[in-house]
């Protein structure tokens, strides 16, 4: 299972990110756990400095806007 952070102050892009995270794994069959932080500690520990921004398994994946279709599925397929 992929736990993927998807980092940024709680916008209705970072809820557009997530969203759209969870839906694309349902429909490839992947299975992930996709929380929310939006804590600057930890947001700053990943070294974000535009959100909405996602890490997987703890390491920075995207960051800097909403990522489209193609590149979820590069995520998640990594």
């Amino acid at each position: 299972m992929k736990k993927i952070e998807v980092l940024g102050t709680g916008c209705k892009k970072c809820a557009v990110t997530a969203e759209q995270i969870t839906t694309t794994a349902k429909e490839l069959g992947i299975e992930v756990e996709v929380t929310k932080v939006t804590d600057p500690q930890i947001i700053m520990h990943y070294q974000v400095m535009s959100t909405p921004a996602v890490a997987v398994n703890g390491q920075l994946a995207h960051s800097g806007g909403v990522p489209d279709r193609k590149k979820i599925e590069a995520i998640l397929k990594a």
